[in-house]
């Protein structure tokens, strides 16, 4: 019974640095408003969207997403290219410390190609956003259809 003791102690105390490992840089990372995008009848792709605040006093990496809805989720970025934009996957996305990664249309987001089903208007979609560190976040996003472009406003008549 006695070499029992020193045995469970090392497996205690591997499940309490397993356990700090996990939380790490996700403890410091608060997701705030994140959607995903209801995407039109018949595509197979949509993308997610939020805020990342980072309250650590390190900078942070998201290196990795997956989600509930997709069979593939990738970190996503929009470039330029020739006057064309294009969508790039991107290794990673930065968190500076103490400040925030913004993911929205036309920018920075979190790609899901291949989708299970179609979503509908305030389906929720489980996403899990892995770290740098090892450390991982599950939030839970709802779907939301696109907001429709504001058209410009006719100031012809307007006298200035």
């Amino acid at each position: 019974m006695r070499k029992l003791a020193p045995t469970a102690l090392a497996l205690a105390m591997a499940a309490l640095s397993i356990s700090a490992v996990a939380a790490g840089t996700a403890d410091s990372i608060a997701v705030v408003d994140p959607y995903v995008r209801m995407a039109p009848p018949g595509a197979m792709a949509t993308a997610a969207f939020m805020v990342l605040k980072n309250g650590g006093g390190k900078d942070a990496k998201l290196v990795k997403a997956e989600n509930s809805a997709s069979k593939i989720t990738e970190l996503h970025t929009h470039l330029n290219e020739g006057g064309v934009m294009k969508m790039r996957q991107v290794p990673a996305i930065d968190i500076k410390a103490n400040g925030e990664a913004v993911l929205h249309p036309g920018g920075l987001h979190v790609m899901m190609i291949d989708l299970k089903a179609p979503l509908k208007d305030g389906d929720k979609v489980a996403i899990t956003l892995g770290f740098e560190d090892g450390s991982s976040k599950q939030i839970e996003a709802p779907v939301k259809k696109p907001m429709p472009m504001a058209a410009p406003m006719d100031h012809s008549t307007h006298k200035h």
